[in-house]
């Protein structure tokens, strides 16, 4: 199969294809430098317009107060699950996390190295299909913060608002999977971050947006490297950051404004996953995995009756151009990751796919 397929992966995750495109020009030749992207100094005068025109694309998204810092580090979100408790959990206090699934359980096994964690709401009895709300969430007594991951890309299943974190704490957030999807206050988080590699850019950078009086120095000594101000003051180029996905997470925010912003970005978002809930609500040949009242509008996981039609009904799609849709090998089945820039005619051609499928299918599952 020649030309672009629809990409259904998880992350790394499709992006615009206009910022594809200027992203191709600018490989060879940026801001008419005669240099490429790839090749520019993290400390010369055009990384400096790149890193002043990816700060002020992330404000022009959504607002963000005076008193917080807006700056990027290495490594992914997987070494924010560490990094959040070695900065802001003093020994002896404690945090408390949602448990939503892995994500969150690889932050959950950080917090002991410098703290106590405490489990305020758990979906694990329940396969991780819900949310945990209401009489669910039991916060601790003056927690320091209360972290949640508001996307969860496993399960399907996704916050449909924050929780409210207890008087005196704050929110922390690993948006990773749904940054910049909808609209979103700041000012109610004390930290939010995010692996780009969804809905900002590249693998191998994280977005994170504090406030500064959080970040302005660690509560515990800290190798230099893994403290929060050396990065927030240097506004990410405390060390050589990854370059490239700088400049492409500013071309990208820049996108979302240029489309309209993020009310447009969760009218979209709505429309799209709404096109393959229905027909899963329809019928009853396939088995969705998350509870209809806390459905992701990122990640839609649903399953064949069987396992050997999971994997017949992945290899058929892949032959159609509807790529990476096999489900995490934790739960298995097929997920279907459709971020900001994932076109509306890709879930149209999955849920055509799907019903042909079903169809064809329906008397091998009735008899096993």
């Amino acid at each position: 199969m020649s030309g672009r397929v629809y990409n259904f992966s998880a992350g790394p995750a499709v992006l615009p294809k206009p910022v594809l495109e200027q992203a191709r020009k600018d490989m060879v030749d940026v801001f008419g430098s005669g240099l490429s992207v790839l090749e520019l100094s993290h400390r010369g005068k055009e990384f400096d317009r790149i890193t002043a025109e990816t700060l002020e694309a992330c404000h022009g998204v959504t607002s963000i107060p005076d008193d917080y810092a807006v700056f990027w580090m290495q490594g992914g979100a997987t070494s924010q699950c560490y990094f959040v408790p070695a900065n802001l959990l003093p020994e002896g206090r404690t945090a408390d996390y949602f448990q939503t699934g892995k994500w969150a359980n690889d932050s959950i096994k950080e917090v002991p190295l410098y703290g106590n964690c405490h489990i305020c709401g758990s979906g694990k009895d329940n396969a991780y299909r819900t949310i945990p709300t209401g009489d669910a969430v039991q916060y601790s007594k003056n927690p320091v913060y209360v972290q949640f991951t508001s996307n969860n890309t496993i399960m399907g299943t996704e916050f449909q608002s924050e929780p409210d974190a207890p008087a005196g704490s704050y929110l922390v957030c690993d948006a990773s999977s749904n940054i910049f999807s909808k609209p979103i206050d700041i000012s109610k988080y004390g930290l939010i971050y995010a692996g780009a590699q969804k809905n900002l850019g590249p693998a191998g950078i994280t977005l994170l947006i504090a406030r500064k009086s959080l970040v302005e120095e660690p509560v515990r000594p800290l190798p230099t490297m893994a403290q929060y101000c050396q990065h927030a003051k240097k506004e990410g180029r405390y060390n050589t950051p990854p370059t490239f996905g700088v400049y492409l997470m500013g071309r990208v925010m820049k996108w979302i404004t240029d489309e309209g912003g993020l009310d447009v970005m969760e009218a979209r978002n709505k429309a799209r996953a709404k096109i393959v809930y229905d027909f899963l609500d329809s019928q009853d040949f396939y088995i969705p995995h998350a509870n209809k009242i806390c459905r992701s509008n990122m990640n839609v996981t649903f399953k064949c009756p069987t396992p050997d039609l999971d994997a017949a009904f992945v290899a058929g799609a892949t032959a159609e151009g509807l790529r990476e849709l096999k489900g995490h090998r934790s739960i298995g089945g097929m997920r279907a990751s459709m971020y900001n820039a994932f076109p509306t005619e890709g879930a149209e051609a999955l849920v055509s796919f799907m019903k042909s499928f079903a169809l064809n299918h329906t008397n091998a599952a009735t008899t096993r």
